[in-house]
């Protein structure tokens, strides 16, 4: 059962003061919002959606947060932004789990961290890397480990023949 998808935030603007301010472009929010259309149909509703307080990521979350239940609880987490320690969001999602085991949960964070997310949750060597707005979704237990269920990218839904 997949119960944590790890999720890079969608296309922003290329420049801002502050990193932090770069904010999602139209094209960005669309692909976010295709992928949570596609998260909701797929797999069940989540429980908590844990965004970076970086405000791409917070927008991303806010789209995904669209297609789920009035239930699903956002969380802002400091330990998302791009260069913190994959291990200390690790221990953060563990004592989640091992407290509600049936929980579901997405990350909406930025590159490199999510990568190191990926690999953290699985196995050395397993740090792939994310497009805008593609996401990981995994099967994980702590204590013992983790597998990539499945891997998706806008691109890859909007990709369709024409008649």
């Amino acid at each position: 059962m997949v119960n944590l998808v790890i999720m890079r935030h969608g296309e922003a603007q290329p420049y801002a003061a502050d990193d932090s301010l770069r904010q999602l472009t139209p094209d960005g929010q669309n692909d976010v919002r295709q992928m949570a259309l596609w998260l909701k149909t797929v797999y069940a509703n989540l429980d908590y959606v844990w965004s970076s307080p970086y405000l791409r990521a917070q927008q991303t979350a806010e789209l995904m947060l669209e297609q789920q239940p009035a239930e699903c609880q956002f969380k802002l987490i400091p330990e998302l932004v791009p260069d913190a320690a994959a291990e200390a969001v690790k221990a953060q999602i563990d004592a989640l789990l091992l407290a509600q085991p049936n929980a579901k949960l997405l990350l909406v964070s930025h590159m490199p961290l999510v990568s190191f997310l990926v690999e953290s949750f699985t196995e050395p060597g397993q740090a792939p890397i994310f497009s805008t707005a593609s996401l990981t979704c995994i099967s994980y237990q702590p204590g013992q480990g983790g597998v990539v269920q499945e891997r998706n990218r806008p691109l890859a839904l909007s990709v369709l023949p024409e008649i």
